[in-house]
């Protein structure tokens, strides 16, 4: 017989919950609002690299001020450091920063010529086929996860919306226009199918230090990486000629670290599925807002529109699919722990 556990106060329970999904929708708009930023900034310096070495830098010299002050979050980062050492993490475990890095940099090269609604479109997509073979190879702390046709036809539902989201974009025309917008939308296509491996092995980091901590060391693997290439772009063609003097174009790091802080407290609240579905609402919804009351390149068209609805479907489908699942899987394991 299994222990009964304390029943949680129902109305307290309700109350966390809806605060959870409002926080979660405010997280996904927060990072339309980050792209939109990044983006803006690598425009008006015309140097997409060094827009995300100052989000990537800022939320990194923020997250070191904050474990520099708790005992408890550089305990964390000491219990890293010696599971690598010492198993079972392994060293590749630390580099899912790079996969953020080159989303942040995606942010700076591609929205202010795409959209904000377009580049969400095409991280949710590769993010929702990257999982397929994350989870597949159990790359997370999860462990191995099939692949259902129901997954596989979220994901190709999601690739459906970004081919019309590209002629949106495009407006149909089949010449330059339409191959600089495939080209476009193929980069935050590419920095969503490493979002979730990042998202993977940062959750086994997370599992061993702590989420700040994790954090901390995705914030300085992807700013270590930038700075590489963004020397490699200095050396090219010399330093950006200014730097806007707009305050809120530098909040792109801020806001990174806001988006963690809250998703690591509210998972807790609405579990990580319901995080994941609400957060990718925030996107959708947020990016087009911010496409319809500031637009940047073209305007927003109604197949990008369309392209969205049918990202949102999609990124539904993946998680009730997957819950199902995990539910499916939980009920085997607590009759063996009963008999036991």
């Amino acid at each position: 017989m299994t222990a009964d556990r304390p029943a949680r106060p129902r109305g307290r329970f309700d109350l966390q919950r809806r605060i959870g999904v409002l926080l979660g929708l405010c997280c996904g708009a927060g990072v339309a609002v980050q792209a939109r930023i990044n983006g803006d900034l690598g425009d008006r310096i015309d140097d997409g690299i060094a827009a995300a070495v100052i989000s990537f830098g800022s939320g990194l010299i923020l997250l070191a001020i904050v474990c520099g002050v708790s005992r408890r979050l550089r305990s964390g980062l000491g219990e890293i450091r010696r599971s690598v050492r010492t198993g079972p993490l392994r060293w590749w475990h630390l580099l899912g920063g790079l996969c953020g890095a080159f989303f942040v940099a995606c942010q700076g090269l591609s929205v202010a010529t795409i959209g904000v609604t377009a580049f969400t479109i095409a991280v949710v997509a590769g993010q929702l086929t990257s999982g397929l073979v994350v989870d597949r190879l159990g790359v997370g702390p999860a462990g191995i996860t099939p692949v259902t046709p129901v997954r596989l036809g979220a994901a190709a539902l999601a690739i459906g919306a970004v081919c019309l989201a590209v002629l949106g974009r495009s407006g149909g025309d089949s010449g330059s226009g339409a191959g600089a917008a495939y080209l476009l939308i193929a980069l935050p296509a590419l920095a969503g199918l490493g979002l979730a491996w990042q998202q993977a092995v940062n959750g086994r980091v997370a599992t061993v230090g702590g989420p700040v901590p994790a954090t901390t060391i995705n914030f300085a693997t992807g700013t270590a990486g930038l700075l590489v290439v963004e020397a490699v772009q200095i050396a090219r063609i010399g330093w950006p000629s200014g730097f806007p003097t707009e305050p809120w174009l530098y909040f792109g790091g801020a806001i990174g670290v806001f988006f963690i802080a809250v998703a690591a407290l509210i998972v807790r609240w609405i579990g990580v599925l319901l995080f994941g579905l609400t957060s990718v609402s925030g996107q959708l919804i947020g990016s087009v807002v911010l496409d319809v009351l500031a637009p940047a390149g073209t305007r927003l068209s109604v197949l990008t529109i369309v392209g969205c609805v049918l990202t949102l479907v999609a990124a539904a489908i993946a998680v009730v699919a997957q819950g199902r699942h995990t539910g499916s899987d939980r009920k085997p394991v607590e009759k063996r722990r009963t008999r036991a």
